[in-house]
């Protein structure tokens, strides 16, 4: 290891975790450990949702996916742009209407108290489940910059991005987000160059062996259900995964409900889609280019293409680049990690501790307990890392487990915003169908991942309907 890139990595993670705790003295209720106080710049929260939308899962797994495929993602991609549509249309407008912590309180709003614990704790174990993955993934970088074991490695990161987040609160978690977007795509733009700079030919050497190997493909007009990336699996796919994870889970939706008013929150929503469709593209190019350059070179390929990218960037780009790229990866991965514990925190306390609470506390004493559930969820999240070693593609991996419980998430919602009749019981029947077949899916069928939130959330919003016939409850609307 070099010096000069040990000293760059070491800086940053001192650099960005003080920043982080410096918000420390803001946070003195729950709306402003949660919220950010509800002052949050729209602009801020676009990237903050870019941050959170991104992990290392994509820092190193977009390459991967070109490297050993092609542009195919793109298609999934364009679907995240639909689906901010349908969130700004149906979603926001319930979600502005009095002052709500988490999306599970237009649940008990709209249904129930019932079915507003099923789907926070849905959140909390796909969230948990999703983020080891993303924990795992931060130790390949850790261990192939510092030689250090799995263990030592989440451990690092989890502590340092526990610390802040613990101290800071959303506003935090928003402002290092900012930073953090910044320094990897800064950092990803520069090995981009780098990396063309050692292939013979440049771009156009690349051009001409990317599209002999029909690498520049990104419509796939097949219908094939076991096929990821196909036009009408991917679009759809997108479409479906976004309007749940920005429309139902809590990760997504605080950020949307920390901004000034419906008017920001829908700013922030459109415009990072700009900013997530420039990032995927770049690290897409990345990927092909190192094809390029494996090939050129005739240089064995690791097993697991999750390694491609921050192996090269630590054994070829000079003193100092190779650190802060590094860096960069680093910070994709503390960014969404500070998020997600942000997000479990106050699920956890607001819509579990606090209703089932029978002690009075005061909100001194919630912000206490919402402080401990960060840590809590911390000490989960390192665990879950240490199991998820076994998986092949980390992005893939991350994206399936959240497609799973999605599908049934969005079911609901919809069930919610779009009928009068349904009731908490026949809601809660469709949740679970719902999630019953997407497990069926995901373990007993060669479906591929993109359709695991349509035929899910399908699935649940037909059989809470149809269920509505036969229970005929009192609607809670």
């Amino acid at each position: 290891m070099h010096s000069l890139d040990l000293a760059v990595i070491v800086l940053y993670l001192i650099g960005i975790t003080l920043f982080g705790a410096r918000f420390k003295s803001s946070q003195k209720t729950l709306k402003d450990y949660f919220l950010g106080g509800r002052n949050t710049p729209w602009w801020a929260i676009a990237f903050s949702i870019v941050s959170a939308e991104t992990s290392t899962l994509t820092v190193i797994g977009t390459p991967a996916i070109s490297f050993g495929g092609n542009f195919g993602f793109l298609q999934v991609v364009a679907g995240y742009l639909l689906a901010r549509v349908v969130i700004s249309m149906l979603f926001l407008p319930h979600y502005f209407r009095g002052e709500m912590f988490t999306a599970y309180e237009l649940m008990q709003r709209r249904f129930g108290p019932r079915i507003r614990k099923l789907t926070a704790g849905s959140f909390l174990i796909l969230r948990a489940m999703a983020e080891g993955v993303r924990v795992f993934a931060i130790s390949i970088v850790v261990s192939i910059i510092l030689g250090t074991g799995e263990v030592s490695s989440i451990i690092l990161i989890v502590c340092l991005t526990l610390f802040y987040t613990f101290e800071g609160g959303m506003t935090a978690v928003i402002w290092t987000d900012v930073v953090q977007m910044f320094l990897y795509v800064a950092g990803a733009i520069l090995s981009l160059f780098v990396i063309l700079g050692k292939i013979q030919g440049g771009w156009e050497h690349v051009a001409a062996v990317a599209h002999a190997a029909d690498k520049f493909q990104v419509f796939d007009f097949s219908f094939d259900f076991t096929k990821p990336y196909t036009f009408i699996g991917g679009f759809l796919g997108g479409c479906f995964l976004t309007t749940a994870s920005h429309g139902t889970e809590q990760l997504m939706v605080q950020r949307l409900l920390a901004a000034k008013n419906e008017r920001e929150s829908r700013l922030a929503l459109f415009s990072s889609w700009g900013v997530i469709a420039f990032q995927f593209t770049l690290f897409l190019v990345i990927g092909l280019i190192l094809y390029v350059y494996y090939g050129d070179g005739n240089i064995p390929v690791p097993k697991k293409l999750d390694r491609i990218y921050p192996q090269f960037i630590w054994d070829n780009l000079p003193p100092g680049i190779a650190g802060l790229t590094i860096a960069a990866i680093l910070a994709a991965a503390m960014s969404n990690l500070s998020a997600a514990l942000n997000a479990l925190s106050s699920t956890t306390i607001m819509d579990f501790l606090k209703p089932m609470s029978k002690i009075q506390r005061s909100e001194e004493e919630y912000l206490k307990l919402a402080k401990w559930a960060t840590v809590g969820w911390g000490i989960v999240l390192f665990l879950i890392g240490l199991v998820a070693k076994k998986v092949d593609s980390v992005l893939e991996a991350g994206l399936s487990i959240a497609s799973i419980v999605y599908g049934a998430l969005l079911g609901v919602f919809i069930l919610g915003i779009l009928t009068k009749r349904v009731g908490e019981a026949a809601a809660m029947c469709g949740m679970t169908v719902g999630l019953l077949l997407m497990f069926y899916v995901k373990f007993g069928t060669p479906i591929a991942w993109t359709w695991y939130v349509l035929i899910g959330s399908s699935a649940t919003f037909v059989v809470g309907l149809l269920s509505s016939y036969v229970l005929r409850e009192k609607q809670n609307v």
